[in-house]
């Protein structure tokens, strides 16, 4: 996987950083807490949403276990409807093929849809770098390739500015990249819009090669979906001659039946509407469609590994891979709501991104080891998620790898990964922890020993727990253990001894 994002320090530096920036702290309160009130109210309308949401769950677990076969299946089905398959093993090799087949048109600018994919894998300035301009349609994202930014949000890159931000980046940065933004620019949202607007408009009427990612994709027919809210992506996938679709293994779906389930909760989850405004779906060439008039002359689809595989052999933690990407989890967390997304130093910011990110790029790097303490263990992602994914446990999963090391898949292959540095004193105190369950009498030995020196606690913790103890405080001793009042109370037996 591609670098961090330049000049990211690790997550606590961050989001300490992030959590005195009032301006970034306001937007972020606003739009989270109105993006989920407006969910909760779309998944109370079904009945059987817990239901849909185990049949997202097991639909996505059945094709993992089967992704081999469904691989190839998608592979046999594209091809046979005009389109061409390109395997990718990583970043840098998805960028060389699209790359690749850019400069074999002759063109020298896309239009893309928005793709978490090629965010991940650097596409943009992969492509910059060979001469070719890439343009980003979404309204958000086109908001922060003006503004020289980077996105902090899956569903809403552009959510840490504000229209006062926006109307100044259109202001300033339109006129350097095509059509100007309208002399006289205001922030109201309708005069935002049609500024966008006419600055794409060009680009969609003169793009020949067009980007995108997919949603899903359909192993028995090879038909692509893209699910957007504002148009633009429609314009990318029919407009342009050649299109080429950059997809991580993990979208593929067997059926159409399939789709029912996710057509359903990923537009509730993400943007709180029964269905999405747009859902373009396609299945390899016009040509290929026995000469229907609309869509590519040219398909291209690339299939991205880029560690996905590696994230698939550990047991526990490839449930991250049912992410339909809803941000969901996002809107509820309560680290990500006061540190912001770009904390996170990835395309892939919040608590799916706590367990995706190391899995992706290993726990090697600085950021990655810090990402899986990115959370306050609440729960409360795992509570939203459409597909049932278990934030903390996995978190609490790659926690343990971190401080202890252990076997890891990386690259294909099996591993011994040792512990990472800063971790000694944990790995201390769990040890000692586990020592003292393992002994019932030292741990009551313990406990009526802190019962009788209660008076004596110190509010906060010395050495290097003074971080944790000074946001937070100490809970107090109780005056006895569970066990002796269970003792006194009710002549229990001691099992212990």
């Amino acid at each position: 996987m591609s670098g961090t994002f330049v000049g990211m320090p690790a997550f606590p530096v961050a989001a300490h950083e992030a959590v005195h920036n009032s301006t970034l702290r306001g937007n972020l309160r606003h739009a989270t807490h109105t993006i989920r009130a407006k969910r909760e109210k779309a998944v109370a309308e079904l009945s059987d949403w817990a239901a849909l949401r185990e049949a997202g769950k097991r639909i996505k677990d059945h094709t993992l276990r089967h992704l081999d076969r469904y691989l190839v299946q998608l592979e046999e089905s594209v091809t046979a409807a005009g389109g061409v398959v390109h395997w990718a093993a990583d970043a840098d090799e998805a960028n060389r093929i699209v790359t690749a087949l850019v400069k074999a048109t002759g063109e020298t600018e896309v239009v893309k849809v928005k793709s978490m994919a090629t965010q991940e894998i650097g596409l943009n300035e992969a492509l910059e770098a060979a001469g070719i301009h890439a343009y980003e349609t979404d309204l958000a994202e086109l908001i922060v390739q003006l503004g020289k930014d980077r996105p902090s949000h899956i569903l809403v890159p552009a959510i840490h500015r504000n229209r006062g931000e926006i109307r100044d980046i259109f202001a300033r940065e339109m006129g350097e990249w095509g059509r100007p933004a309208p002399e006289g620019l205001t922030d109201t949202p309708a005069e935002l819009a049609e500024a966008a607007r006419l600055h794409l408009r060009e680009k969609f009427l003169r793009a020949k090669v067009g980007i995108s990612g997919a949603n899903f994709m359909v192993a028995e027919t090879g038909t692509l979906v893209v699910v957007e809210s504002e148009g633009n992506g429609r314009m990318c996938l029919t407009l342009p001659e050649t299109l080429i679709s950059v997809v991580g293994i993990e979208k593929i779906v067997p059926s159409w039946r399939d789709l029912e389930v996710f057509l359903q909760t990923l537009p509730r989850s993400s943007t709180a509407e029964r269905m999405n405004p747009y859902t373009s779906m396609w299945t390899g060439t016009r040509d290929g469609r026995a000469g229907e008039g609309d869509g590519p002359g040219t398909f291209h689809l690339v299939l991205l590994d880029n560690g996905r595989t590696d994230t698939l052999a550990d047991e526990v933690g490839r449930q991250a891979l049912r992410c339909i990407r809803c941000s969901a989890c996002l809107n509820v967390c309560p680290v990500y709501e006061r540190a912001g997304g770009h904390a996170y130093g990835s395309v892939y910011p919040g608590p799916i991104g706590a367990i995706l990110s190391p899995q992706l790029r290993g726990t090697g790097s600085e950021i990655d080891a810090s990402l899986p303490y990115a959370s306050s263990l609440c729960g409360a992602c795992y509570e939203v998620c459409p597909v049932a994914i278990d934030i903390p446990e996995v978190l609490v999963h790659l926690r343990e790898r971190i401080a202890e090391g252990g076997p890891a898949t990386r690259d294909g292959n099996r591993v011994v990964l040792k512990p990472a540095k800063g971790h000694a004193a944990e790995r201390a105190a769990m040890r000692a922890a586990r020592w003292a369950f393992s002994h019932p009498g030292a741990l009551r030995g313990g406990q009526r020993l802190a019962s009788r020196t209660r008076r004596f606690h110190p509010r906060t913790l010395p050495g290097p727990g003074r971080a944790w103890s000074a946001t937070r405080d100490l809970p107090e001793v109780p005056a006895e253990s569970f066990r002796d009042w269970w003792q006194r109370t009710r002549g229990g037996k001691d099992v212990t001894k």
